[in-house]
């Protein structure tokens, strides 16, 4: 490798709002800070909640399911 060419790869923590401090490396030179995190974000804690909303498929199915078991 050419030296003094490639950026500084050095090591830097990200801090989340919950208090979570992942330490990891990049270019980036400084410390960041996090909305959210794998620590609580809903997605990764379990405790997303899906919106049940029905399809277009659904609603027909339901409209026409009285005449498909005639």
């Amino acid at each position: 490798m050419k030296k003094d060419i490639h950026p500084n790869y050095a090591e830097f923590n990200a801090t989340c709002s919950c208090g979570n401090v992942v330490t990891t490396r990049s270019t980036i030179g400084k410390d960041i800070h996090l909305d959210v995190c794998s620590a609580c974000h809903p997605f990764y804690t379990g405790k997303q909640k899906a919106a049940e909303t029905g399809g277009r498929v659904d609603k027909f199915n339901k409209r026409f399911a009285a005449i498909g078991k005639k």
